[in-house]
């Protein structure tokens, strides 16, 4: 990446600004292309982590959980299941993510002698907002909807208000075959069964056609990927070796403040257990603090010291760095070790999820953003004036600690709660146009692959080679935002 020198028009290898830049300071210029389609650019991260799309979920209980993890892999990028679960539970969740389908979605199952109360209950689990209700040998014999429950008895049961007329699509059928049929059949979703005729899953026009457009992150076993992350105290050599074993395929060392003595010990202990797996450590914001970690055994540094959405430390103590800067400098120095850097916080819009990228970041995470989605672990709750919001909370939070330490003494608790930073409780409103975590993956991958064109790059690696990058003033930024437009 290099600089536009705003007054001799010059592409130059360093900017002059005198101070650190976040992505809202940036623009990028537009250069001669050659890349003929936006499909065309593979959007693959060079880092061994597997991701098809440069995206991580980041590993905050209010987000990262199994629907999340399933979703997100199946479109090519990642989740990291936090740390502040326990391991038994973790281990589980990897084995489920392991055992899903890689184009179709999981269904939700109800039996006929269940209620609306029921369905209800769990329609808003899943984007697809459908329940496929199954006999005793789990073959389909109906499916409900928001549609057929509503204005109906709580206490009905479902195969009274069910629709029987079933389109059944074959568990293997090609995905563009998939969606000719259910347009054929004016159907938006339809059960899909294996050679039995039972249950496999369920895929939705969008669904197959979202498989024909992105890769899945597969392992080598061709299972759907999922990260873990463990803490910098306590057996951390014993819980990342039950992560491996259970087949984590990223362990992520995490810790607010990662340039520090416990990190570097805890990175040495995972990387002597010679894991096959990318080893991923953080967060730093700075050249040193790169060099420390990798040195340490660290395959990839994750960047971002107080830009989250949920993150009060930089109003707390003072304490942090611009994102586009520290992802900038940091992965610069990561490039001398052969190594990557993950951008993680600040993105609020696609177009930040680019500059992070031109900035030489491997995979940008995504936290709060994801939170208001039918994919996150809360409950779906309901404002008065009929919005919809799940709770979401920072890691340092309040809530969080509670979390972490429900096994320690009274005391400790309390004596760790008077220290907390991060917003205990936010509401993340879902978006009615993109209520769905795939949703928000459509519209930031949409605009990464622009970007790439615009760069006239083909791949992540060309396009951090590429692009030309700006500094703008507010003014300039506000210039830029069409009215009454919203990414969120």
């Amino acid at each position: 990446m290099r600089f536009l020198n705003p007054r001799t028009g010059a592409v130059e290898s360093d900017s002059s600004v005198p101070y650190d830049l976040t992505y809202d300071d940036v623009f990028m210029v537009p250069r001669h292309s050659a890349v003929g389609s936006r499909q065309g650019v593979d959007l693959s991260s060079p880092d061994g982590t597997g991701t098809t799309i440069p995206l991580v979920v980041a590993n905050m209980t209010a987000i990262a959980g199994r629907r999340m993890a399933e979703t997100v892999a199946r479109r090519g990028g990642l989740v990291v299941i936090p740390q502040d679960i326990p391991i038994d539970v973790v281990t589980e969740v990897i084995g489920w993510v392991k055992t899903r389908h890689h184009v179709l979605d999981t269904p939700i199952v109800l039996a006929p002698s269940q209620t609306v109360a029921d369905a209800l209950a769990l329609l808003s689990k899943r984007a697809h907002g459908a329940g496929v209700v199954v006999d005793g040998d789990r073959k389909p014999v109906g499916v409900v909807t928001e549609t057929d429950l509503t204005g109906v008895d709580r206490f009905t049961q479902v195969s009274e208000v069910m629709s029987r007329e079933l389109l059944l699509l074959d568990a293997g059928i090609a995905p563009r075959e998939a969606f000719n049929r259910l347009d054929a059949a004016h159907r938006k979703l339809a059960p899909a069964v294996d050679a039995d005729g039972r249950l496999a899953g369920i895929l939705t026009r969008k669904g197959a056609l979202r498989a024909t457009l992105y890769t899945p992150a597969l392992d080598a076993d061709g299972k759907l990927r999922v990260a873990a992350a463990v803490g910098i105290n306590g057996d951390v050599a014993g819980k990342a070796k039950a992560l491996l074993a259970a087949g984590a395929d990223t362990i992520v060392v995490d810790t607010a403040h990662g340039h520090q003595d416990s990190m570097i010990n805890a990175i040495k202990a995972v990387r002597a257990l010679d894991p096959q797996v990318p080893i991923v450590a953080g967060n730093i914001v700075a050249a040193e603090g790169v060099r420390d970690l990798i040195e340490a055994g660290a395959d990839i540094i994750k960047v971002g010291v107080g830009p989250g959405a949920m993150c009060t430390t930089r109003m707390m103590t003072g304490v942090g760095r611009p994102q586009f800067s520290a992802v900038l400098e940091c992965a610069k120095e990561a490039r001398k070790y052969g190594k990557h850097v993950w951008a993680d916080g600040g993105v609020r819009h696609p177009r930040d999820v680019a500059m992070a990228l031109a900035a030489g970041a491997s995979n940008v995470m995504i936290g709060s953003w994801f939170a208001g989605t039918y994919e996150s672990p809360g409950d779906l709750q309901q404002t008065a004036d009929g919005r919809l919001y799940k709770e979401s909370f920072g890691m340092a939070s309040a809530r969080a600690v509670r979390n972490r330490t429900s096994e320690e003494s009274a005391y400790d608790r309390a004596r760790k709660g008077l220290f907390e930073e991060g917003i205990s409780t936010s509401r993340m409103f879902l978006d009615p146009a993109r209520p769905g975590v795939e949703d928000l993956i459509d519209s930031i991958i949409a605009g990464v692959r622009s970007s790439c064109t615009y760069a006239g790059a083909d791949s992540l690696a060309e396009f951090q080679e590429r692009a030309v990058v700006g500094v703008q003033s507010a003014a300039g930024y506000a210039e830029g935002k069409p009215l009454h437009a919203s990414w969120s």
